[in-house]
This record gives C-alpha cells, structure tokens and sequence, in this order.
C-alpha cells in the first residue's frame, strides 16, 4: 500500500520556521520524485488547485522551486528513510495553508495533476 505521511505543521509567529516531513512507503523511493504542495485557505479543495513549491527527485537529487519560496524553503532528502523535508524559514502568514506531499513517478513538475499519490495534508498557521 503506498502511503505519504507528512507531519510537523503548526501554529508559528511570523518570521518562524518550521520543518515538515514526508514519509513515504510502499513503492520504490526512488524511481520517484515528491514534491511539496500548499493549499491556502478558501481556495478549492481540489488537487488541481494545490500550488506547487518544491519538488526533489532522490534518484539525482534534482530540486526545484516556486519562484515565490526560493532562499526561504529547503527541500532535503534521507533516502535511508525514504522521507522527504521541506525546511521553511522566515515565514509570513500568507504562507498559511495545508501542505502536502505527493509523489509520481519520473521527472519533477509543480503541476498537481500529473501525481499518482498524496499524502492526507499538515496544517500550518503562520500569526502576524
């Protein structure tokens, strides 16, 4: 059964940081590339509305960012774990959202619609 677990959401003030993890199970990390996704509030609860910010692909180790996130956000890997961080730092509150991981199999994209697996999402509440 493939799962993705993220933990490590939360309450933060404003300039806080915060690291989130993805554990993935059941199909072979590598072959894969995960990438972190938000979901801001009062947008719809659909995938395809889901912002892509940061994607990795263990098998090399090629990273992506959203524009927006580049010199805030660290995406890192412990292929050991077959767990997948995404470091935030400097955070503001319209970086308020669920975030979730998703996982497909190939080259990184930001695009939500092309992921075969998600994870079931953290909350992160960044406070003016």
């Amino acid at each position: 059964e493939v799962q993705l677990v993220e933990s490590g959401g939360g309450l933060v003030q404003a300039g806080g940081s915060l690291r989130l993890s993805c554990a993935v199970s059941g199909f072979p990390f590598d072959d894969y590339a995960t990438t972190w996704f938000r979901q801001a509030p009062g947008k719809e609860r659909e995938v395809l509305s889901r912002e892509g910010l940061s994607c990795i692909r263990s098998s090399d180790g090629k990273i992506y960012y959203r524009d927006s996130v580049k010199g805030r956000f660290t995406i890192s890997s412990d292929n050991a774990k077959n767990t997948v961080y995404l470091q935030m730092n400097s955070l503001k509150p319209e970086d308020t959202a669920v975030y979730y991981c998703a996982a497909v199999i190939g080259t990184c994209t930001l695009q939500p619609g092309v992921y075969e697996y998600w994870g079931q999402g953290t909350q992160v509440t960044v406070s003016s």
